[in-house]
């Protein structure tokens, strides 16, 4: 009898002592991801903190306490806020974002078939050195250190990409492009085959998505990105055609597709490039890193969306293309043409897949100008009453972004601004 008690006891302390055990190690597992994204020396550039539990278990990969319900608060930081990018920017760039109660920055670091990183497929962007394809010479890495202090202070970054865009139809910016440029390494080469691969217009300088090799470039050089940071996510925004009509001259692409049989119209085929760049991209991606999410904003009209080569309809409503979609509705309540509310309403019926999530991109820089006729400057609480119209379940909504950052501390939106942070505390 004695035996059997004993035998119990035994049975019954070593059960306690397995269960602290248990305890210990899902509070250290739990708090080794904030631990080790913090530390400083682990998110570097070619670099990987690691894959921690996504949102929707308790803690995303830094960490973070969050669940998918959280809003998105998020902030465009466009190239013409990061000339001469350097450290100290940056952690301006991020103190601004968080004491304005933003928790998401979508940085631009390929605004012209560049980069704000280290590439093996795009050359340095002038941004960082004033010469493109020059490389800072302390290797500073703008992307990477916006990364980590971004995820220090609990802040994710997305790393947002022109995919088309190689210098403005101006012909002006950036000033010049390197030797080692895709356009001119084609445009210079030995092979008139490739010339075709990029495509001038209106003095600017574009790729050509119809072209698989163009394709095959864009997504390698987003593949790198996700493989060697720890970027929340990719991030297009609404320059694809730069054209509706043939004044986009691809037509040796299109007469070629023609000449094999295609049927489709000049803008379904170009629909369907596009399509098939967003699907290849995706899929880099998810294959890199399955948490990191890809999502595109497009302009707020739907039917400009549609004509320019932005088939938003199919991306909306089908799995495989986007994480999320943040249309720039950009005009406020009494707009004759795109008014706030109706707008946001019809993309709402657009998103129709459960995959992908919907924002609302808001035009922070015309608050308090006289843009669309002076409409911003009848009231200094628009943004504020917009983000309470994507809160309020008349839209199926997750959050907001603001474009930009250049306009979170203006003189232009200092009343804008301190109300709408009354909504962010």
């Amino acid at each position: 009898m004695n035996q059997k008690k004993n035998a119990a006891k035994v049975k019954t302390v070593i059960f306690y002592v397995v269960i602290g055990i248990l305890t210990v190690g899902i509070a250290v597992g739990a708090s080794l991801p904030y631990i080790l994204s913090r530390s400083g020396d682990v998110i570097s550039a070619g670099e990987k903190a690691g894959d921690y539990p996504h949102n929707g278990d308790g803690v995303d990969k830094y960490g973070r306490q969050i669940t998918d319900s959280e809003e998105m608060r998020g902030v465009w930081v466009a190239y013409l806020s990061l000339n001469g990018v350097n450290k100290s920017m940056i952690d301006d760039m991020v103190a601004d974002a968080k004491s304005n109660g933003l928790n998401t920055i979508f940085l631009h670091v390929r605004p012209f078939g560049d980069a704000l990183y280290k590439s093996d497929y795009y050359p340095w962007s002038h941004l960082v050195t004033g010469t493109q394809g020059e490389a800072p010479e302390d290797g500073f890495d703008p992307l990477a250190y916006a990364v980590e202090a971004a995820h220090r202070e609990g802040i994710a970054l997305h790393a947002w990409l022109n995919p088309l865009r190689i210098m403005l139809a101006n012909g002006v910016y950036p000033p010049s492009l390197s030797d080692d440029n895709p356009y001119n390494v084609w445009r210079n080469d030995d092979n008139p085959d490739n010339d075709n691969w990029v495509i001038d217009y209106q003095k600017g300088k574009f790729y050509n998505p119809a072209v698989p090799e163009v394709r095959e470039l864009i997504v390698n050089g987003t593949r790198e990105i996700v493989e060697r940071y720890d970027v929340d996510g990719v991030h297009w925004d609404d320059y694809f055609y730069p054209a509706y009509d043939a004044s986009f001259n691809d037509s040796a692409s299109y007469t070629a597709y023609t000449a094999e049989g295609g049927t489709l119209s000049l803008a379904d085929w170009r629909r369907s490039n596009i399509n098939e760049l967003v699907k290849a991209v995706y899929s880099a991606v998810k294959e890199a890193d399955s948490y990191c999410s890809f999502g595109i904003s497009p302009a707020g009209n739907i039917d400009n969306c549609m004509s320019m080569g932005a088939d938003v309809k199919t991306w909306g409503s089908s799995e495989g293309y986007v994480d999320y979609l943040i249309p720039q509705v950009y005009w406020t309540s009494d707009n004759t043409v795109a008014p706030f509310e109706p707008t946001c309403r019809k993309w709402n019926e657009l998103v129709t897949s459960d995959s992908v999530r919907l924002y609302i991109g808001l035009a922070l820089y015309k608050a308090g100008s006289n843009d669309d006729s002076g409409k911003w400057k009848k009231a200094d609480d628009i943004i504020m009453n917009q983000v309470l119209f994507t809160r309020s379940g008349e839209i199926d909504a997750g959050g907001f972004v603001l474009y930009s950052y250049a306009y979170l501390d203006s003189e232009q939106t200092a009343e804008e601004m301190k109300n709408l942070r009354s909504v962010l505390s």
